[in-house]
């Protein structure tokens, strides 16, 4: 009777255990003693109070520029898009610090100690004085009718910091999130499948918040204020990742003791050293090594990295194993996707610039005595985020599951390539508004009267926000899930980096692609399609450009979707 009731009560126990993970004190952890969703809601929690701070500054941030700092519209969208970029490409540095060195959870914490000193600055950059108006009618790039320089090199270090620390929050927020719910067991991989959803919806939550209510504070009551608010954000955030400490869940296994990084760049350069290898000179680790190789047809060319090539008589060179080849074959599926869906971003990372500096343009009042801050129609964006990311969870995939078969309703790879469609028609929308705000302008005899409000309301710039919003919901979500669930299991943080670094592109690419077109169209004398003056300006074949270009861009990524193969591991 004993023996009975002793393994009655030790079976549970064993089967609670969640394998590969511990508590904050590093000791075995309980299913039942760590919360999925309530650890995960600690940390989606912090997500909305970081994106509410970080949209809460760059939202608007193009109008600060132009406005106290005196920056003309081409080197303002230039820094708005270059500091973006590079903070988001600064996540695959940060991902990889956690990964090899500090953690998840350290390099969290230490990114959120830089964000709270990056926003510190910031509100103090806005008690120093600004440009005299009376000196700087009409800024010329980069002149000196720009603000002091200690005013701009306080301003800068602070976005630097700010920088800095989305290189590390941001690949770590989400994949520490995730990491709360065990792939292992059927419930939980439902519910993580779901968390994906449920986060950005979150994330886009703060940001609804965030843009009219900031944008509000910034332009009607004081840029230090306006600033200061997302400061008070990001506190609370880290607050309240803090008091979830003792629930969440931490990684403890490790698939080698060697870095990841340092394995898969072993299969690469392992794979070019034996690229002449001649049949006669090749031999394998084993039989079954062999086997797997010949079942291993994608990216065939890495495959060399696993066979055995001497080096001279008396030595042979290292061979990489199977799983290191599958990490390595993981990793390139994800960056030909990441190439292919970088067109898509350039049109992703417009809504900040040109779309807030058309909306200034327009009228925007309400009920006649509310004029709407032109930056918070970028909220637009968000509220269609939130509330389709309800419709596609809740409804779009149960209806599509029923067609299908699949668990998700469509797979990853068609919900990325759909969001690329809405966003193509999205560029193609916004470029007949702009020539309808165009002809407007000269019909009321506006054209060269940018301080005069075009009668145009600004409903007209609606559907551009919410197409972006729906392509956001397919595409960037998609890629979230792809980038996390398709990378090697040591490198849960690099997956969040790679799709982050995809968008950090595209601000970049547009940073670019914009300078090269205004030199290139005020040539001669001509006008540049970024004029000052946005009346006098090319917006809509910019837009048009984007649109042909997102064409080419689908074309490439449909090429590269047929031969992708999941990894289910």
């Amino acid at each position: 009777m004993d023996l009975i009731d002793s393994t009655d009560h030790t079976t549970p126990l064993l089967t609670d255990m969640v394998d590969g993970a511990v508590d904050y004190k590093c000791q075995p952890l309980l299913r039942s003693s760590s919360a999925t969703w309530s650890s995960a809601s600690f940390i989606i929690g912090m997500e909305v109070a970081e994106r509410f701070a970080f949209y809460g500054i760059g939202a608007n941030l193009i109008t600060y520029l132009t406005g106290p700092l005196r920056i003309s519209v081409v080197a303002a969208a230039e820094i708005v898009n270059f500091w973006s970029g590079t903070s988001m490409l600064l996540t695959l540095f940060g991902a990889f610090l956690a990964d090899s060195f500090f953690g998840r959870y350290r390099t969290i914490v230490f990114a959120s100690i830089s964000y709270l000193l990056g926003l510190g600055l910031l509100v103090l950059s806005t008690l120093l004085p600004t440009a005299n108006s009376s000196i700087c009618a009409i800024p010329n790039k980069f002149t000196t009718c720009s603000a002091p320089k200690l005013h701009l090199i306080l301003f800068f270090v602070s976005l630097s910091l700010i920088g800095i620390a989305q290189g590390g929050h941001r690949p770590c927020v989400q994949a520490f999130g995730a990491d709360q719910f065990d792939p292992q067991n059927p419930q939980e991989a439902k519910f993580k499948s779901s968390f994906f959803n449920w986060w950005y919806f979150g994330a886009c939550f703060g940001i609804v918040v965030a843009i009219p209510t900031i944008s509000y504070a910034q332009e009607n009551l004081s840029w230090t204020v306006g600033f200061g608010i997302p400061c008070v954000s990001m506190l609370t955030g880290f607050v309240l990742f803090l008091l979830g400490t003792n629930t969440y869940r931490f990684n403890s296994l490790k698939q080698s003791d060697k870095s990841p990084f340092l394995r898969i760049g072993r299969v690469f350069v392992a794979s070019i050293r034996n690229w002449r290898a001649s049949a006669s000179t090749i031999t394998f680790q084993n039989e079954q090594t062999a086997k797997d190789l010949s079942n291993s047809q994608q990216f065939k060319f890495l495959n060399k990295a696993c066979i055995i090539v001497p080096i001279d008589s008396n030595q042979n060179a290292m061979a990489s194993s199977i799983s290191e080849l599958e990490e390595a074959k993981a990793i390139l599926r994800i960056l030909i996707i990441w190439v292919t869906v970088v067109v898509f971003t350039i049109a992703f990372s417009q809504d900040a610039t040109f779309f807030t500096k058309q909306a200034a343009t327009l009228d925007r009042s309400i009920m006649s005595s509310f004029i709407i801050p032109a930056a918070s129609l970028e909220a637009l964006i968000s509220f269609t985020i939130v509330i389709f990311i309800v419709v596609y969870d809740l409804l779009f995939v149960p209806i599509a599951k029923t067609v299908t078969g699949n668990p998700s309703g469509i797979t990853t790879l068609q919900r990325i390539g759909t969001g690329m469609v809405i966003s193509t028609i999205s560029m193609a929308v916004a470029s007949l508004v702009e020539k309808k705000r165009l002809g407007t302008a000269l019909e009321h005899g506006l054209i060269d009267r940018p301080d005069m409000t075009i009668p145009m309301r600004f409903w007209w710039l609606v559907p551009q926000y919410v197409l972006n919003g729906l392509a956001d919901v397919f595409t960037v979500v998609g890629l979230q899930e792809l980038c996390y669930d398709q990378v090697p299991k040591d490198l849960k943080s690099v997956g969040p980096a790679i799709f982050i670094s995809i968008l950090g592109m595209g601000n970049i690419l547009s940073s670019l692609l914009i300078s090269v077109i205004d030199t290139a169209t005020k040539a001669n004398g001509h006008r540049s399609w970024f004029s000052n003056n946005l009346n006098n300006a090319h917006l809509d074949y910019f837009y048009l450009l984007l649109a042909a270009l997102s064409v080419l861009g689908f074309i490439a990524f449909l090429f590269v979707a047929k031969s992708h193969v999941y990894n289910n591991s």
